[in-house]
């Protein structure tokens, strides 16, 4: 068994840009009323032509050149998202034809907003069992495409945009152990469903399952890492609301820890928000090398993941 680590990281978002107020023009809602309630300024939304798979390519590109490979150096393509209207070619191929990866294996998780660290996960273990050397892993969703922008009670919350990490095999394990699961009775909270594909929530049901839930499983992701929430020197929590974020970070612990607070800028983008938060605190600066950063993804089905990783 070998040991794997993130070596790059990387994201992409598209131009346009739609503020509260233009939301507000749209549907019976204002700035207060969102700032308020889930902490959103702002959201990236893509055009008609602009694919999943080409947020991705984005995002990977732009990880690829910062860990200093090519394409051909990839032997393994991991895709989270929830948003691919075709079933196949799935996200992964489609986005290994872009790049040029020549014979990757390719596929996609659908794990909704907890979609990236599973994919991370499932990247760390082919690695560490020697099945890859080399894993694009990318969370990459157009939550735009499955709103309806007549419900004000969704489409104030989603973007667009992709992330992606280059995660390669290493003496010293830079990813921690998964701790990941589900709550198969709570699955219907969140939803994708119907055609065309609709995006719809409880959001009480979410706001007090992970306000109540998910602290204590926070600090398992940090002990099966053999560290302490104060050990942390970042928290990227699934950018779903403010009112979850920094609650949940101040319940863990994380005392000396930067929380990625991406969704007042980005707002909800599903199997995106994890990596893209991520990827611009290693951009800003606001983390070093080495750094250790606990990645915690949760939403549909109900499912969670999480691990504690070092910093690129």
């Amino acid at each position: 068994m070998h040991g794997s680590r993130i070596t790059a990281v990387g994201h992409y978002q598209p131009a346009r840009v739609l503020t509260n107020e233009e939301l507000a023009g749209m549907v019976d809602t204002s700035d207060e009323w969102i700032t308020t309630r889930v902490g959103i300024r702002t959201r990236h939304v893509a055009g008609p032509d602009e694919p999943v798979d080409e947020l991705a390519a984005h995002a990977a590109a732009k990880a690829l050149a910062a860990a200093g490979l090519t394409p051909g150096e990839i032997d393994l393509v991991v895709v989270a998202t929830s948003t691919a209207i075709d079933r196949s070619p799935n996200t992964a191929a489609r986005l290994a034809a872009r790049l040029g990866i020549p014979h990757p294996a390719a596929m996609d998780v659908n794990v909704v907003c907890a979609g990236f660290t599973h994919a991370l996960a499932t990247a760390d273990h082919a690695v560490r069992a020697g099945a890859a050397d080399r894993a694009l892993v990318v969370g990459a969703d157009k939550m735009s495409q499955v709103t309806d922008w007549t419900d004000r009670t969704t489409c104030v919350l989603v973007g667009d945009g992709a992330g992606a990490a280059v995660v390669e095999r290493a003496e010293s394990p830079g990813i921690g152990p998964v701790l990941w699961g589900s709550v198969p009775e709570l699955g219907r909270a969140v939803r994708i469903e119907g055609t065309p594909p609709r995006f719809s929530q409880e959001g009480q049901t979410v706001y007090r399952w992970a306000t109540t839930r998910l602290p204590s499983l926070a600090r398992r992701a940090c002990e099966r890492a053999g560290l302490a929430p104060e050990d942390l020197a970042a928290v990227v929590l699934h950018q779903a609301n403010l009112r979850i974020i920094e609650p949940l970070a101040e319940r863990l612990g994380a005392v000396n820890a930067v929380v990625a607070r991406d969704v007042t800028d980005s707002g909800n983008t599903s199997a995106a928000s994890i990596p893209l938060a991520f990827s611009k605190l290693v951009e800003e600066g606001a983390i070093s090398t080495g750094d250790a950063v606990l990645l915690f993804g949760f939403g549909g089905n109900l499912s969670y993941a999480g691990q504690v990783v070092r910093c690129p």
